[in-house]
């Protein structure tokens, strides 16, 4: 069984055990949360489409941590003027594993 989840805008598909990092969120490790934008439920037979979203259904996460994702250097320069600025950005993420589809 697979669904198709929406998180703050970004969309993913997700499957049970399914490891998967999504923007940072208050949620300590180890607790469980539920995501309950679910736009499309699907398995091998059937699938059901929501109108934007699929009534009665949930995807139950467990957060497993935080990280950092790679760093974004940003530099801004003016010719002529000797103007550099050089500062640079990484992420925050969550780790989550997918528990079960609730349909």
């Amino acid at each position: 069984m697979y669904a198709i989840i929406r998180d703050r805008g970004m969309q993913y598909r997700v499957e049970p055990g399914q490891v998967l990092t999504i923007d940072l969120i208050s949620a300590e490790p180890g607790s469980q949360i539920e995501l309950g934008e679910v736009l499309l439920v699907g398995d091998a037979e059937q699938v059901k489409v929501g109108s934007p979203l699929v009534e009665g259904a949930v995807v139950r996460a467990e957060v497993l941590g935080e990280q950092k994702g790679d760093k974004i250097v940003v530099f801004r320069y003016r010719n002529k003027t000797r103007y550099r600025r050089r500062t640079g950005h990484r992420q925050r993420y969550t780790k989550i594993r997918i528990s079960e589809i609730v349909a």
